[in-house]
């Protein structure tokens, strides 16, 4: 590989946060210290409170136990609270049963296009190019392509610049104007030739073995369809919300998506970082680029819509949990809860085209495992309102037990993942697993809800110049 640009990536910082690192060293923030201070102090008092608020907690289940709506209430939570721990449980085996595929020889190693959509990304584009350029991968299997989908910013011209360090290891596209990165990825299949096409999100880079362990599953499994990669958090070195999404990611990633690989049916496989079996994508590109919700156009949710088409006809989906990609995320609450506003929307328009085939003969073998992860999806969704009410109702009833309570059950709730972080990673960082929780529960609770009520909506949210650095 020539030198000239085996460590350009580096050069290019991923965020103006990245700006402040300097030899290796990361930024004292004084402001995480204190939201992790904070974050004990509250859960610790919750458990002072809990303990001394014992009567009134009696008191309390016994008025809802008198009570028909408080007795259904207490039924739903209790059958609710079974269900999960089971579901719990049964992740745990699945988890404990997974093991990432090693990658294959060069000679195994399938071609393989990788493709870059990128719109108003600005420098970072760059920085995603060279590090897909440094992949340990044979460079005559390797095609990539990066296209511009009509960019408001510079990012056409640090894709020329990568161009002019890449040569033609890298090839690039400028849609004539913003058509969404749906069709961006559409014209990206259309030129590919790789028997795997591999998408990559512009604000993300990758380790040097990341492609070759990412599409080592396709020749060893002739049923594999798509494969999911593993996300960490790029920009978690400042900013406090994506330290908290970084210990979330990998409960999301290395142990969901490890349990659902199990059962060969990760229902995502992330834009961040995917492989698809060029075969299975052209079965369903057709459907893929002309989907509709409610009449309209998707616009959103392609990485999930594409995994769901591909599960449809029967492919396996697995996940690499050896294949890293690194990617930006929001740094304040308004590009946070934009982001997951379109999940969530996402999310409820794939349960409703799942649950049209989940139930059918769709795939040889077992079934079972993904019509049970399609109705722990389901459940979440259609039990979101009756939680928030029986949530507003508790509030209004009795404010100190519900403050209290629930702070309790975030603490014992969040040492999972917290322990989890701490053995795969830094014990240090696995704390921003109780932070995250409390913002989710206060902060978030109204996301999924807001997600189903406005699911026909579209729009990506998050990516205009108004939200870049």
């Amino acid at each position: 590989m020539n030198s000239s640009y085996k460590n350009l990536a580096h050069n290019i910082p991923a965020s103006n946060e990245a700006e402040s690192i300097q030899d290796g060293k990361k930024p004292r923030n004084i402001w995480g210290i204190v939201v992790l201070f904070s974050t004990f102090i509250l859960m610790i008092g919750a458990a002072f409170l809990v303990f001394n608020l014992q009567s009134d907690f009696t008191a309390y289940n016994m008025e809802k136990m008198n009570t028909t709506w408080g007795f259904i209430f207490s039924i739903i939570a209790g059958v609710l609270f079974l269900y999960r721990a089971a579901f719990f449980i049964y992740n745990l085996y699945l988890y404990f049963r997974y093991k990432p595929i090693k990658s294959v020889s060069n000679e195994a190693l399938p071609t393989t296009t990788v493709i870059v959509p990128a719109y108003n990304e600005g420098r970072q584009v760059y920085a995603t190019l060279m590090s897909l350029a440094k992949s340990d991968f044979p460079e005559e299997k390797l095609q990539l392509l990066a296209i511009d989908d009509g960019s408001k910013d510079d990012t056409w011209h640090w894709m020329q610049e990568a161009k002019k360090v890449l040569g033609d290891r890298v090839a690039i596209y400028q849609q004539p104007e913003n058509k969404g990165k749906r069709h961006a990825l559409y014209r990206g299949f259309n030129l590919g030739t790789g028997e795997v096409f591999v998408t990559v999100d512009s604000d993300s880079v990758v380790n040097e073995d990341t492609l070759r362990n990412l599409v080592s599953p396709f020749v060893v499994n002739e049923k594999c369809g798509a494969v999911a990669g593993n996300i960490r958090v790029l920009n978690n070195q400042k900013a406090l919300l994506p330290k908290m999404l970084n210990v979330n990611f990998v409960l999301s990633f290395e142990f969901m998506r490890s349990a659902e690989s199990t059962l060969e049916s990760v229902l995502c496989t992330p834009g961040a970082l995917a492989a698809y079996r060029s075969s299975a994508v052209f079965e369903c590109l057709p459907e893929w680029i002309n989907q509709t919700f409610m009449g309209q156009a998707s616009d959103i949710g392609e990485d999930r819509a594409m995994t769901n088409m591909i599960l449809k006809r029967g492919n396996h989906v697995l996940f690499q949990r050896n294949a890293y990609a690194y990617t930006n995320v929001p740094e304040r609450y308004s590009g946070l809860y934009k982001m997951f506003i379109r999940w969530g929307r996402s999310n409820v328009r794939e349960n409703i085209a799942m649950s049209k085939y989940v139930f059918t003969n769709f795939r040889e073998g077992s079934k079972i495992g993904s019509r049970l992860l399609f109705i722990n999806q389901f459940l979440k969704i259609i039990m979101s309102y009756p939680l928030i009410f029986l949530m507003f109702f508790f509030v209004a009833s009795h404010p100190v037990l519900f403050l209290s309570s629930t702070l309790l059950s975030i603490f014992i709730l969040s040492s999972f993942p917290a322990l989890f972080y701490a053995k795969r990673y830094k014990s240090t960082e696995s704390f921003w697993a109780y932070s995250y929780s409390i913002l989710y529960t206060f902060g978030l609770f109204w996301i999924t809800p807001y997600a189903i009520a406005t699911a026909s909506k579209s729009g990506w949210l998050t990516r205009e110049l108004s939200q870049k650095r």
